[in-house]
């Protein structure tokens, strides 16, 4: 009888230890299994044997987990923060600007910000870091300067400095653009105005250097032409321009008008010619 019941346990206990593994399946089959995205990497925080693991970053795909662990997934794709403030320039005067930034984790210290940041870092680091810097760097600046000439130097020194909060902890930023800058109307109206006198200003002078140019060019080619004729007065003597005058009376004769050509009764000797029809 002991025999047939060691048996029957026998029989009896694979089935329990089967049941068991299907109710923790059950019960824990989520906790256990973890799929992360592409583009996407986990953090674990291991209850208990140190908490978060701050030394090894999960990749993309399947994992299998402890049901008392949990595993923190974070995007490693770029994203975008905009942010609109109003600032102070060097001046006193506010500015509304509209500024934004890409930024993305570091993977390779993804542990330290799950732990020192935590899943919603970027609330509690991008806007606050984005603003910080934006108001220190427009603070040096004049309306003007922000307005038109020195746009792109501010939205350049914003980036570093928006970067540097943002290296300390343990976050890449990739670009800072500053979409628009909006300053009070009658401010807006001045600069404005300012600009557009000196671009006349510009162009004033600008004619004024062409047409300085042009003289200078007409100038010079008067000089040349004079310079050449005088050239020619010198070099024409009286028995030149007889020789001249023959050659072209020469060319004439042998044309088929009708003419009358006086040897000699010209001027300076030179033949002359009567009458000839076209």
């Amino acid at each position: 009888m002991a025999q047939q019941e060691e048996v029957n346990l026998k029989k009896v206990v694979p089935i329990v230890a089967i049941v068991i593994v299907i109710i923790i399946l059950i019960v824990f089959g989520n906790k256990m299994t973890v799929n992360i995205k592409a583009g996407h990497a986990g953090v674990i925080f291991r209850m208990f044997s140190g908490g978060v693991d701050v030394d090894n970053t999960y990749g993309e795909g399947f994992h299998l987990i402890a049901p008392w662990n949990k595993m923190s997934v974070y995007s490693l794709l770029k994203q975008e923060k905009a942010e609109e403030m109003r600032v102070l320039s060097s001046n006193g005067l506010e500015i509304s600007v509209d500024v934004s930034c890409w930024y993305l984790p570091n993977v390779t210290k993804l542990g330290l910000l799950h732990q020192k940041l935590g899943i919603d870092y970027d609330g509690t680091v991008i806007i606050p870091s984005l603003r910080s810097a934006a108001r220190s760097v427009i603070g040096r600046y004049t309306p003007e300067e922000i307005y038109s000439t020195k746009r792109d130097a501010i939205q350049d020194e914003i980036f570093v400095e928006t970067g540097a909060i943002l290296d300390s902890n343990f976050i890449y930023l990739d670009k800072v653009l500053i979409r628009s800058i909006i300053l009070p109307p009658t401010i807006k109206s001045a600069i404005e105005s300012k600009l557009k006198q000196e671009q006349l200003s510009l162009e004033y002078e600008f004619k004024l250097a062409k047409a300085k140019k042009e003289a200078e060019r007409q100038k010079i080619e008067a000089e040349g032409k004079a310079t050449a004729n005088r050239i020619i007065s010198q070099s024409l003597t009286d028995k030149i321009l007889q020789e001249k005058g023959i050659d072209a009376t020469l060319e004439l004769s042998s044309s088929p008008n009708s003419k009358v050509i006086v040897i000699g009764s010209g001027k300076n000797g030179l033949p002359l010619i009567l009458g000839g029809d076209k």
